[in-house]
């Protein structure tokens, strides 16, 4: 069974903003699909298990961006 759970990213203004922010996340494990939604900052990760918060905090700021 799949979860799923959306965060809010800060700072993304375009396309590929969303697609470094979905690259980066896409490397957790377990992580299944990444969906970002430009103009409202929100980030829908499904995963096969529920991930640790700190890890896609670390991957949004790889990225360059930050959880609101």
């Amino acid at each position: 069974m799949s979860e799923t759970t959306t965060y809010t990213v800060t700072g993304m203004t375009c396309g590929h903003c969303a697609a470094s922010v979905s690259e980066e996340i896409s490397e957790i494990a377990g992580v299944e699909d990444v969906a970002v939604v430009v103009e409202t900052g929100a980030v829908t990760v499904t995963s096969t298990a529920p991930l640790d918060e700190s890890a896609v905090r670390a991957a949004v700021e790889e990225a360059g961006y930050a959880l609101a």
